[in-house]
């Protein structure tokens, strides 16, 4: 049996992540008071001062659509890449036929 996942909202998140500082940064008190995993609440902590949580102080939305599009440049250097080593293969075995 699996579990099935909870999803919060991004303002329960920033509240959450509010409420951390409120208890002098204790995230497992915190976590116990909310009644949410402790890593759960770690991860959003982690994230928050990262400045990618949405709803907290921190978070920068240009900072997200540069990491978002490290992201997809990332993929498409792989993808080309790839192409490139299957023409490299392609040639050398055509250059063996000759």
């Amino acid at each position: 049996m699996s579990k099935k996942r909870t999803e919060y909202s991004e303002s329960f998140k920033a509240e959450a992540v509010g409420k951390i500082k409120e208890n002098a940064g204790n995230v497992s008190q915190t976590a116990k008071e909310l009644g949410i995993p402790m890593n759960t609440l770690a991860n959003w902590y982690r994230l928050a001062n990262d400045g990618q949580l949405k709803g907290t102080d921190s978070y920068n939305p240009e900072l997200m659509a540069a990491l978002d599009e490290i992201k997809e440049l990332k993929k498409q250097l792989k993808i080309a890449q790839e192409e490139r080593e299957i023409l490299k293969k392609a040639t050398a075995y055509f250059a063996k036929s000759q």
